[in-house]
């Protein structure tokens, strides 16, 4: 940090899409529209996890979980966005940088080894079914959502850090809407070289080896699956699953391609548009995937308005 020492505590700049300046008023509308629902879905997710003794299983707690991650990410990004895209100023502080990156970093790590976790859940819904009330007691889930936790703390407090120290030789601009450790180590004047390898090292650990286990849940429950003969049984089973499914499908599409891949070969209006799609757009329809089919969050959404009484009374 002493290399720096002139431009330690100075603003940084976040050039996002300024040199669109067309393109900015239609994306402070749409990302506000998605921001609202995000806002609602999520909120809506975790009041009915809480509220609704139906919802009171593991399932359910791990989707709070997950609507709660979803719900904080979100909020530590839009509204420095939507203040940059409104007008003029696309400043934040040193220590407002820092704080979003830290944030930003646990939040999307805890939520890729959770959402390894809300596989194994449904692996021992389907697989295993006359074990799943005694194997996921709640002290196990409990666990699982700590270890998740502690895996994305653990990874913020590796590599943000390592990213921040980096010399930028009093280079203010970030190629990007927000503090994120890629754009922040392409500003770098010095070589980069360890920390990209650190960074990858990680991104390997907590992407791809939650995925590997997400991939080996699902290749056993298709064969489950199979095995049933009712058409019944199959629909259950893909009712139970697809929700989870199409969400990791998603997230991690979009953060694999983002991550595990060298700095200097790193698109900056790719992984703009990119980093819109999985911090905005994920986490708005994240709780209208997971409703659609499901007939326990209709049932207590409508408990909750008041509309399940009335139908009985019609």
């Amino acid at each position: 940090m002493g290399r720096d020492n002139d431009s330690y505590h100075q603003a940084f700049i976040l050039v996002g899409f300024s040199d669109r300046p067309q393109l900015e008023i239609i994306l402070f509308a749409f990302i506000l529209i998605f921001y609202i629902l995000t806002l609602v879905g999520n909120t809506a997710i975790i009041l009915l996890s809480i509220v609704d003794s139906r919802l009171h299983t593991p399932m359910y707690f791990f989707l709070g979980n997950l609507s709660f991650l979803d719900l904080c990410f979100t909020t530590s990004i839009v509204p420095q966005l939507l203040w940059n895209l409104w007008g003029p100023e696309k400043t934040i502080t040193y220590h407002g940088c820092v704080a979003q990156l830290y944030i930003y970093m646990v939040l999307g790590s805890t939520e890729c080894v959770l959402l390894a976790v809300m596989s194994y859940d449904r692996y021992m819904a389907v697989c295993r079914p006359l074990h799943y009330t005694v194997g996921m007691h709640s002290h196990l889930c409990l666990q699982l959502v700590a270890v998740a936790w502690c895996c994305g703390f653990l990874n913020s407090f590796v590599m943000c850090p390592q990213t921040m120290h980096l010399s930028r030789c009093g280079r203010r601009e970030v190629d990007h809407f927000l503090c994120e450790m890629p754009a922040l180590i392409a500003m770098s004047c010095e070589d980069t070289m360890l920390v990209e390898a650190l960074a990858f090292v990680l991104g390997v650990a907590l992407l791809l080896v939650p995925l590997s286990l997400i991939l080996i849940s699902y290749g056993m429950i298709t064969a489950a699956v199979l095995r049933i003969k009712s058409a019944a049984g199959h629909k259950k089973a893909f009712n139970t699953c697809s929700s989870h499914l199409t969400v990791v499908i998603l997230f991690y599409g979009t953060i694999i391609y983002m991550y595990l891949q060298p700095a200097n070969s790193y698109s900056q209006d790719q992984g703009k548009f990119l980093t819109l799609f999985y911090t905005i757009v994920t986490p708005s329809v994240n709780p209208l995937i997971y409703t659609l089919r499901n007939k326990d969050v209709k049932g207590a959404m409508r408990k909750l308005l008041g509309w399940e009484k009335e139908n009985k009374e019609t």
